[in-house]
């Protein structure tokens, strides 16, 4: 049983954003992807845990982009888990051509029983013969996010019948569009992310409003998400260094 799942992949257009390289939603959604396959294998996945009405949910996401792979690349995607904490499981990824790091990501999820709508321990599912590697691709924890954002929202986001996953609610890379949908393209020639963390706080419905608001701390550029007077996502953009 592997514990680390590589696989390869060539960047299509439909990965890429107006720069003609892999956008930064579409990295996070290479992530999940892999994630999803890799679960299946180990026997964690959907297929497994919808029978006993268990369902993975994605708490945090951070990204550190190096260089983002241009149309037509051919790129190797990794992934593996680390070992679980409680209810809280992290998994890393690196996006790699040849010896060169493109960009590395870790994910934190939880795991819940649909029936009771309640956390389960994340280490229950996983396989006994599991050996899991002792590394992690971002190696500091995730930010804590204040949340306490004094400026009236700047943009607003309604969700769509295409946002929906199969669990029902607003797909976790859906909610990275959104964010970086308020903003143009000649607004992120001159911010371009170094690294994106998303937390999601809440889940969101077909039809809910989210209302961004943001505020700017040095190189970083933190937004909030927020419905009906709660709040559903935070996130953390760092400007890029180089």
């Amino acid at each position: 049983m592997d514990a680390k799942y590589t696989t390869q992949q060539m960047i299509l257009t439909s990965r890429c954003d107006a720069s003609g390289k892999l956008g930064y939603a579409d990295c996070f959604a290479l992530f999940m992807d892999i994630a999803t396959e890799h679960a299946e294998k180990l026997g964690i996945g959907l297929t497994v845990l919808g029978k006993e009405n268990k369902f993975w949910l994605t708490v945090k996401t951070k990204i550190r982009f190096l260089r983002r792979p241009r149309l037509t690349e051919t790129v190797e995607v990794a992934t593996w888990p680390e070992q679980p904490e409680g209810t809280r499981c992290n998994r890393d990824y690196t996006l790699t051509r040849g010896d060169e790091i493109l960009a590395l990501g870790k994910t934190q999820w939880a795991l819940m029983n649909l029936a009771t709508g309640k956390l389960e321990n994340a280490e229950s599912v996983y396989p006994p013969e599991l050996e899991i590697p002792g590394e992690t691709a971002i190696p500091e924890p995730f930010e804590r996010i204040d949340e306490d954002f004094p400026e009236p929202p700047f943009g607003t986001y309604t969700v769509r019948s295409t946002d929906i996953d199969v669990g029902g609610h607003m797909n976790n890379v859906s909610y990275v569009r959104a964010l970086l949908g308020l903003f143009s393209t000649e607004q992120w020639k001159s911010f371009r992310p170094g690294s994106i963390e998303v937390h999601y706080k809440s889940p969101c419905l077909e039809g809910d409003v989210l209302a961004f608001r943001k505020r700017k701390q040095g190189d970083t550029l933190y937004l909030k998400a927020e419905t009906g007077g709660k709040t559903v996502l935070l996130a953390a953009l760092c400007r890029a260094q180089v």
